[in-house]
């Protein structure tokens, strides 16, 4: 305020060298409610002018020009002013002296805005003056905020009290200090336009953590109960310092799986969901969720969300396993392949968790299991047993899968066991059978005759057939030939050939063993059926011993009648017996013919031709005159005949 004493002359020389009305006040001061203030003011007039009955002045609150009814705040001449303003103002300086200083006591919020003054010389000679004062009322302190509070960064705050008041001097104090990391505390007074202000700076380095803590900033006058407070939140800016996102997870394919993630930053940040390097999805936003609806196998992967906010960026990754069956193997085309060759048969195959892959031959287990998604079935010199139908199956726990292959071995013929000639009715037939692929083909050579046969002509029916890899070849010999130790001389040869080899072999008679496996058979049956006949008579004569009682004792018939009508019943029962006898008989020689040749065509030769034709005897039952036991012939007391049962 001393200042103003000594400014106020210098103004007042400088002003009456240019005559001029005019007048200076601070263009803005503040004070605090409840205080007062003090407006600093100086005027001058024209030197021409000279004042009529002294100098009064008045000043205006809002508007600088009486025809408009401005508030009065304070006049010289009388006290009337403002409802508002009475009892509260006061002219602190000498008119006469240029001096409008104006003292405004216990002020309000309503008390803030423009204050013109108006200079009375008398007469016509007054003047309002245009420029004004502006009185700011607080009711609390005001802080200087930067515009931007960065983390890690150093920062000041700055409390500013006015001081405007003579009477009162107001002191600073910060609140809720005591959070930060080594606060350091400054204070200054600012003095500017004749209005002094009081100011308090802090100064410490703000951290993520103190993003939303609160600062005070406490204004208060001794020995008054005047308080003034102000508090702030700080708003501190800090790049991503945490991203959060689910744990690593499993699910099933075909489901639904929701990605979240969290950042922590300040501002918010840009927040994406990144797959490789597609952006899935983004916002600006503390979180953000992703979902994945009928998750595939292809969205198995790493997912990364990334957290960018201008002051950093951070992310965090997490990885989502699709778990889903076995996918249908992959393996070899099917394949020829000549004996003797060695294979790789390879099957791959996707699944999760990994599939096992087994190998399987028509069925049947082959090779190893492997645990993995590639297995190789190693076949080394492949044999005609490894022709067939290769499997690999994939299996884990959510399903299995197969997949096939056909493996065609190609090789040279073999003869087979079941090559021969034998003897039949017309001739002697030969049968040469062999198994190749490709298919063989069979011919048949007469060494004796240099005959090459492969097609019928009139001495040979020449038949093949083919079943598969087996190939039968057949001929019919319509001349026996040359009889050589009781049998037919036979000299056939086959040819038996595929494009991977040739092969002849000479085709031996085997009519020896078969036929005298005939003759036993013969032998043995008819033995059986005389046995059985022989057990029947007996068990017949046994039956009607029984019957006529004691057999040592002649025949007393009581009831001829019923005796002969038993009897005839016997005799009934008994050529019954007889008669399946001999159609066991007659089926017997039809199974001996059937052994000898096909649908009776061929005849048997050697040994066995003169049992052909022969019949096998049989025991027949024939009833005679009734005799008594001692031999004799007779008829009972009735007059009728019995019978005594013989073989024949």
């Amino acid at each position: 305020m001393w200042c103003l004493e000594l400014l106020l002359p210098l103004l007042l020389i400088i002003n009456d060298a240019s005559c001029q009305w005019n007048v200076w006040v601070p263009r803005d001061i503040s004070a605090m409610t409840n205080s007062c203030v003090v407006i600093p003011c100086t005027f001058m007039y024209p030197s021409g002018i000279r004042p009529y009955r002294g100098i009064h002045g008045i000043w205006y609150f809002g508007q600088p020009y009486p025809q408009l009814f401005p508030p009065v705040v304070f006049k010289t001449r009388t006290d009337i002013v403002h409802e508002s303003y009475k009892g509260r103002t006061k002219l602190l300086g000498d008119l006469h002296q240029r001096n409008c200083t104006l003292l405004i006591n216990n002020i309000g919020t309503e008390h803030s805005g423009r204050y013109y003054f108006r200079a009375d010389l008398g007469g016509a000679n007054m003047y309002t003056f245009p420029d004004y004062a502006e009185l700011k009322v607080l009711d609390q302190p005001s802080i200087d905020v930067p515009e931007e509070i960065v983390s890690d960064e150093n920062l000041e705050l700055t409390c500013y009290a006015p001081d405007n008041c003579p009477d009162m001097a107001p002191e600073i104090q910060w609140m809720y200090t005591d959070y930060l990391p080594d606060p350091e505390f400054s204070s200054d007074y600012l003095e500017e336009s004749n209005t002094a202000v009081l100011s308090s700076t802090l100064t410490f380095t703000p951290r993520p953590m103190h993003n939303g803590q609160l600062l005070g900033c406490r204004v208060y006058y001794p020995n008054t109960t005047l308080v003034y407070e102000r508090l702030i939140s700080l708003d501190v800016k800090y790049a991503p310092r945490s991203v959060w996102v689910n744990v690593s997870s499993e699910v099933m394919e075909g489901s639904s799986v929701m990605l979240h993630c969290e950042v922590d930053s300040n501002p918010p940040s840009r927040i994406s969901w990144m797959f490789g390097d597609d952006e899935l999805l983004w916002d600006t936003a503390s979180n953000i969720s992703l979902s994945l609806d009928d998750v595939t196998s292809a969205q198995e992967g790493i997912y990364t969300c990334v957290g960018d906010n201008g002051y950093g960026i951070m992310n965090t990754s997490l990885y989502l396993a699709v778990k889903y069956p076995p996918r249908e193997p992959v393996v070899n085309e099917s394949m020829t392949v000549q004996e003797g060759t060695s294979l790789a048969l390879h099957c791959s195959t996707q699944g999760s968790p990994a599939p096992t892959l087994t190998w399987l031959k028509d069925g049947e287990l082959v090779g190893t299991i492997t645990a993995d998604e590639l297995s190789v079935l190693e076949i080394v010199e492949i044999t005609p047993q490894g022709d067939g139908q290769y499997r690999c199956l994939a299996e884990n726990e959510h399903g299995r899968a197969s997949s096939s292959l056909n493996i065609t071995v190609e090789y040279a013929p073999v003869l087979l066991e079941e090559s021969k000639c034998t003897v039949v009715r017309e001739g002697v037939q030969c049968v040469c059978m062999a198994t190749g692929n490709p298919e063989p083909t069979i011919e048949f050579y007469l060494p004796d005759l240099n005959i090459t046969i492969n097609e019928t002509d009139n001495r040979y029916n020449f038949y093949t057939h083919t079943d598969g890899h087996t190939s039968t070849g057949m001929i019919k010999m319509r001349e026996k030939g040359e009889r050589v130790d009781n049998g037919p001389a036979v000299n056939v040869h086959c040819s038996i050939s595929n494009m991977y080899g040739r092969e002849s072999v000479h085709l031996e008679l085997q009519q020896e063993k078969k036929y005298m496996m005939a003759v036993i058979v013969g032998t043995i049956g008819g033995v059986a059926v005389i046995a059985f006949i022989i057990a029947a008579v007996r068990y017949v004569g046994h039956n009607n011993k029984k019957e006529n009682g004691n057999p040592r004792q002649d025949v007393v018939l009581e009831n001829p009648a019923l005796y002969y009508s038993a009897v005839k019943k016997d005799k009934q029962n008994l050529r019954k017996k007889v008669l399946k006898t001999e159609l066991l008989g007659s089926k017997f020689n039809s199974i001996l013919e059937e052994t000898t040749g096909e649908d009776g065509d061929y005849q048997p030769v050697g040994s066995m031709a003169g049992l052909e034709r022969q019949e096998l005897n049989y025991a027949a039952l024939e009833f005679i005159g009734a005799r008594s036991r001692e031999g004799a012939s007779g008829r009972g007391d009735d007059g009728s005949n019995y019978t005594e049962i013989k073989a024949k």
